[in-house]
């Protein structure tokens, strides 16, 4: 943080105030006025203030009426139907810098001097004529208990700070650049010249919780044929992982669950003559994810007994007292078959295109929660005479996810817990908790053709993304910016734009879809309990619509969950600092996967590279780690 100046300084709060769709209004305060008002104007001084000075304000003659009659309150619009939720209100800021701190009010008090809660403020008002207009004009974010309300600040001084005894916060909001800068820190794009039907991956990570609780994998394994008569294949992963209680469980995924599955799936390679063409391969999927839970859940609990040291059992006991949810995505070049594996509400969805050139949304997992009333019925099938195993849609009426890795509380017996948590670590036992485990990290593994030549892609998320954005607005969103990059022309190096041509250049695509989206409407009857967005332009409302300014297709589509086109919803979503932002957004990490044909040309063949103009996340070379 800059040393603030030891002279005090003057400045000026304007908070603009409207309803969804109404016309904004500007009120001014200088800094001097204000902190006398403040501290010893009366309502009848004030609202005589009113009076005297609304035609500097520009406040219409009707409004001004309204709130003289109001007890200086301004009229708000009603309140959105979701608890939490985003809009510009009337406030008064003062703020002066002494020394090197700042000084806040948040005028929030009735004619009986008792404080307006939640946002609702009065609004006083004064001559701001003697107001610096050569100071900046900043844009500020004001953070309450279940309400964001933005305006602007005119001056130089620190704004990030706490302004009334309910926690009520101003900061300064990120301007649009910031704010993409933000939205790009974490992007990755890899450009794929293998030959072996994948073209290129884009991904991005934005984090809610610090530190981000979500990780992910990339990794391809190329594959030496056992004969002759075979030439070699890649093995191709992708894994998003959703950790919840904290972050050791999906960094263990990370680090170890492609191994896991790759050694099972080795095994059964040998076996079958190298064709992972059976259901062998699902088992061998199965095999791998269940190996490591128990290696996180059981084997670590072993392994702290035997040591009895507090320093281990905090390392061996971390991914077990945490957990994740974990989807995983295994593509064999030679058979074009795409495993999905999920565990958890993570979920991947195919995109194809059809003869009329839109794309159709295919989902390729399930969410497997307690809303769900297959994984329901299952617990409940599990455990018979316990009224409780799904409570409120969530596991013993705490977890959501009804499949996930770690979450050992609800996999260790009572004994077992209380044993660690009298001489280690442990969280305390559910009183529900009577016949474990109920949470199990077996995954649900569909398999599916892929079509390379008819350009096919797959997005993977984290559910942060489907509580913002359907499968139909995700698949036409990746389609709408398919046909942006077509338009734009060459946006890749030279050595994959034929390749990139062949599969993605066909017929334009019919904007017929919804939002305007070049995607049909999903004929796909839907597993009841599967979750559907909540929040972005849902939870405040209106819709400003779709935008294409991202070089990477996995920012593009986090940013058009934001908000799109409203860029002040945007950058205030990305000005949320944790622990607020998580009432609004979840972590979010997102990954799309090109399909296509294509021999491997040029002087990269066989390589894997770094994408430098959708990478911003990406320093050095990075890609050979990925292969």
């Amino acid at each position: 943080m800059r040393r603030a100046a030891v002279q005090a300084f003057r400045t000026t709060f304007q908070y603009t105030a409207r309803g969804l769709g109404r016309r904004p209004f500007t009120t001014s305060l200088p800094t001097t006025a204000a902190r006398r008002l403040l501290s010893s104007t009366s309502t009848t001084a004030a609202r005589r203030t009113l009076k005297n000075h609304s035609n500097a304000t520009g406040i219409p003659p009707p409004l001004l009426e309204n709130i003289n009659n109001n007890n200086n309150s301004l009229p708000l619009p009603p309140p959105l139907q979701s608890s939490m939720y985003y809009r510009r209100a009337s406030v008064v800021l003062a703020s002066a810098l002494v020394g090197y701190g700042a000084w806040y009010s948040y005028n929030g008090t009735d004619v009986n001097n008792v404080p307006v809660k939640r946002g609702y403020s009065t609004t006083t008002i004064t001559d701001t004529s003697t107001a610096d207009t050569s100071l900046p004009t900043r844009n500020v974010l004001v953070i309450s208990a279940d309400q964001l309300h933005t305006g602007t600040i005119v001056g130089d001084g620190p704004i990030s700070k706490t302004t009334s005894e309910d926690g009520t916060r101003v900061i300064e909001m990120l301007n649009p650049e910031q704010a993409t800068e933000k939205l790009r820190k974490l992007e990755e794009s890899y450009l794929v010249n293998r030959g072996q039907g994948v073209v290129r991956y884009d991904l991005v990570q934005l984090p809610s919780n610090d530190p981000i609780e979500d990780d992910h994998t990339e990794k391809i394994i190329e594959m030496q044929p056992a004969t002759s008569e075979k030439g070699g294949n890649d093995w191709m992963f992708w894994g998003v992982f959703d950790g919840h209680s904290g972050w050791t469980t999906s960094a263990k995924l990370r680090q170890t669950l492609v191994s896991f599955v790759a050694r099972e799936l080795n095994q059964t390679y040998q076996e079958s003559n190298n064709d992972l063409s059976g259901p062998g391969v699902e088992a061998a999927i199965r095999k791998g994810f269940l190996k490591l839970d128990d290696e996180i859940v059981n084997q670590s609990v072993q392994k702290v007994m035997r040591a009895n040291n507090k320093t281990m059992a905090a390392e061996l006991l971390a991914p077990a007292l945490s957990g994740s949810c974990a989807l995983l995505s295994f593509y064999d070049s030679r058979s074009k078959l795409l495993r999905v594996a999920c565990t958890g509400d993570s979920r991947a969805v195919l995109g194809r295109r059809t003869e009329s050139g839109k794309w159709t949304a295919t989902p390729l997992s399930v969410d497997q929660t307690g809303s769900n009333v297959d994984e329901a019925s299952r617990l409940r099938r599990e455990h018979p005479n316990e009224p409780y195993v799904v409570r409120n849609g969530r596991v013993l009426g705490g977890l959501e996810p009804s499949r996930a890795f770690g979450d050992a509380s609800y996999k260790w017996t009572r004994e077992i817990s209380e044993r660690l948590r009298k001489h280690f670590f442990a969280r305390s036992v559910s009183p529900a908790l009577k016949t474990p485990p109920y949470v199990t990290a077996e995954p649900v593994i569909t398999t599916t053709r892929i079509e390379p030549e008819r350009g096919d892609f797959v997005v993977m998320a984290t559910d942060g993304l489907w509580e913002m954005l359907t499968n139909e607005e995700v698949i036409g969103l990746v389609g709408k910016w398919i046909d942006a990059q077509q338009q734009k022309g060459g946006r890749q190096s030279g050595l994959f734009d034929s390749v990139w041509s062949r599969t993605f250049g066909g017929g334009g695509s019919s904007k017929d879809g919804p939002g305007g989206l070049p995607v049909e409407v999903s004929k796909v009857e839907e597993v009841e309990g599967q979750k559907t967005p909540f929040r972005g332009v849902r939870q405040w409302g209106g819709n400003d619509g779709f935008v294409v300014e991202d070089a990477n297709v996995a920012t593009h589509l986090v940013r058009n969950a934001l908000g799109g086109k409203n860029r002040e919803q945007v950058s205030a979503l990305l000005t949320l600092p944790a622990p607020f932002s998580r009432r609004y957004r979840d972590d979010l990490t997102v990954q799309v996967i090109f399909f296509g044909e294509g021999e491997g040309e040029g002087e990269g063949r066989g390589e894997v590279v770094v994408n430098r103009e959708a990478s911003k996340g990406v320093k050095g070379e990075g890609a050979r780690a990925k292969l």
